[in-house]
């Protein structure tokens, strides 16, 4: 009796599955929507152009962050990266409590789950997420009858791939359509001609993939995506929150035996304009398996059972960019693009040692230094502007600022206005500098500690950060004052990005927040006088040891230094090349790597050796550098 009973289960838990879709992803990395079928001439794209034709492409999808890490964070736990403090790149933030990802939901379901391979999340994964996740999961190891969900991700298109050497090109570099903000020399016009060679090989692996699935027939049953992480690896895209590092290509395609689970404006070959990005695609896929997406998902299902309207707006971020920190947020509503710049002090092309490996970033900063660049092209080397506001109907290349022109004053108004009201309602953890919230969180979810108003008065933040930043504004020097380190924080940050200083500021030189000590000593160290310089160079290189606090606020006063004026630095080169880079035990994250990093590129920059080679946390400096 108990065979049969076992055994009826079984069947009913095969139909169970018969009566359910498999789902497949193909995800790629480093690429914009250069393909035939969005109308690029470049492109040498036939597989995808043809999983288009018998599907649906979506013309307005972003993907959050311009950058791997983060963007793949949204992806997996369907929230908002800044929620959760997990926006900078690569970062290692512990998952909030009760929380799980959504392969973990599907496994609970039935599906099998596998990942061929990259995760690169900034929260910490529990136990249980895939089934396989390795360059060997695949969908085949299911048992019987099972349904599946798998992703397969091909590199051949990343960054690294621009300027990997020895390449022969296949696309002519004099046809290649260069960009209003890159300088048009044979450099450029090399590397993004070599991009649409790997664009084109990315479209080879997918028809590998699609042809499987056919040989295996399993084709008629399965669900299909084919997306891109975020925008081009090429500068300018990659890294900043302007629609070309955040539009990517989106394409679904439903089998007919699927169609009732379809977007309701799914039209075979048609294109969809409801905007979407990626925080939405978790609790899509949950609601594709029938799943009601948990509340704490931030995203909104676009497909399944469970769909629902689409938001007005897709928003993006930016923090800190591999050893450099920065913080943009970006809103848009399908043509227009709002930016607002946190830093706006500090250009949006900072030294990042990995951007600066290829060729097109070398030859564009070289004719910044010659002043032979317009200025669209010089732009990016500059410091910023507070806000920027883009018409992409009539300029793609996000060049006109329409920020100051009245006749776009109310358009301003309303993008300032939803990115404002966006950030108070996620309760953006961005506006807390990270080597605080390392430090309060104490090992535990920033999410959880920061989610009451006692520990972080959202309102009370945003609105010093944004007072701090808009340069039509007095800094909010009442700030300093405050008993919230954030809102301190953005009291004399908002003091060194107008060059003012007022008795106050030598006070926080103690403060028990390094985020503000260290932020008053860059500006002492260059507006103060030799007394406040004195003392201010002490806190920077006290607080540049990674050993005695963490690495965030380690990389956090290296980067101050780095912003000093050039004499001041070479006076301190002796000093600096006696600060330990090697982080305290249990600090999280490649972070660990970065102040070595920094410290590489000021010795470099002025002539200092160390006299024992840094340690860089789990890996060595002489090991290959993880893709990034």
């Amino acid at each position: 009796m108990r065979s049969f009973i076992c055994f009826t289960l079984l069947l009913a838990a095969s139909a169970c599955a018969a009566e359910r879709p498999n789902i497949l992803w193909f995800t790629f990395e480093d690429s914009s929507p250069h393909l035939g079928c969005y109308g690029d001439k470049n492109a040498n794209t036939p597989n995808l152009d043809a999983l288009a034709e018998k599907g649906m492409k979506y013309s307005r999808a972003w993907s959050n962050a311009p950058v791997c890490a983060p963007a793949r964070t949204c992806i997996i736990s369907g929230r908002w990266a800044p929620s959760d403090g997990a926006e900078h790149m690569r970062s290692e933030v512990p998952m909030p409590k009760g929380h799980q990802m959504y392969p973990q939901l599907l496994r609970s379901a039935g599906y099998y789950c596998t990942n061929n391979s990259k995760e690169d999340y900034n929260l910490t994964k529990p136990d249980g997420v895939w089934d396989e996740s390795s360059g060997n999961a695949h969908w085949k190891k299911r048992q019987a009858g099972q349904p599946f969900f798998a992703i397969f991700n091909s590199t051949k298109s990343h960054e690294s791939q621009i300027r990997a050497r020895p390449h022969t090109l296949i696309h002519d570099p004099a046809k290649v359509e260069v960009p209003a903000y890159h300088p048009d020399t044979p450099e450029v016009r090399h590397d993004w001609a070599q991009h649409f060679d790997n664009v084109t090989t990315i479209d080879e692996h997918f028809g590998r993939t699609m042809a499987e699935l056919e040989r295996e027939g399993l084709k008629d049953d399965t669900i299909v995506f084919a997306y891109a992480d975020h925008g081009t690896g090429m500068p300018r895209s990659k890294r900043w929150t302007y629609n070309s590092g955040l539009q990517v290509p989106f394409i679904v395609w439903f089998p007919e035996k699927w169609k009732h689970l379809a977007p309701k404006e799914y039209q075979t070959g048609g294109t969809s304009a409801r905007l979407i990005s990626f925080i939405d695609l978790a609790p899509t896929l949950v609601s594709l398996v029938g799943i009601q997406p948990p509340e704490y998902m931030q995203g909104r299902a676009f497909a399944g059972k469970h769909a629902t309207d689409a938001r007005k707006y897709a928003f993006g971020f930016r923090g800190r960019m591999d050893e450099r920190y920065d913080m943009m947020r970006s809103v848009t509503d399908g043509r227009y693009v709002y930016i607002r710049h946190f830093y706006p002090h500090l250009p949006c092309a900072q030294h990042v040692n990995y951007m600066f490996e290829q060729a097109t970033t070398q030859v564009w900063h070289q004719l910044f230094t010659q002043g032979k660049l317009n200025e669209a092209q010089a732009y990016p080397w500059k410091p910023k502007v507070s806000e920027e506001l883009y018409d992409l109907e009539t300029d793609q290349w996000e060049v006109n600022n329409l920020a100051s022109n009245s006749q776009h004053e109310a358009k301003l108004k309303e993008m300032r206005s939803a990115l404002s009201d966006w950030m108070a309602e996620i309760r953006d953890l961005g506006l807390i500098p990270e080597a605080q919230r390392i430090k309060e969180a104490a090992g535990g979810s920033p999410k959880d500690f920061y989610s009451s108003n006692d520990t972080f008065p959202v309102q009370t933040v945003l609105d010093a950060a944004l007072q701090a930043t808009d340069r039509t504004q007095s800094a909010p020097e009442s700030a300093v004052e405050s008993p919230y380190a954030a809102v301190r924080f953005w009291g004399v940050q908002g003091m060194l990005m107008r060059g003012e200083t007022n008795p106050s500021v030598s006070k926080l030189l103690e403060d028990s927040s390094s985020a503000v000590s260290t932020t008053a000593a860059e500006l002492l160290a260059s507006k103060g006088d030799a007394e406040q310089k004195a003392s201010a160079w002490k806190v920077l290189l006290a607080n540049a040891n990674p050993s005695t606090e963490s690495a965030a606020a380690a990389t956090a006063a290296l980067n101050a230094i780095t912003h000093l004026p050039h004499d001041d630095i070479a006076r301190h080169k002796e000093e600096l090349s006696k600060v330990p880079t090697e982080a305290a035990p249990g600090d999280p994250g490649r972070i660990r790597e970065y102040p070595a990093r920094l410290q590489d590129y000021l010795g470099k920059a002025f002539d200092y050796s160390r006299s024992k080679a840094p340690k860089n946390g789990k890996k060595g400096r002489g090991k290959k550098k993880k893709a990034e």
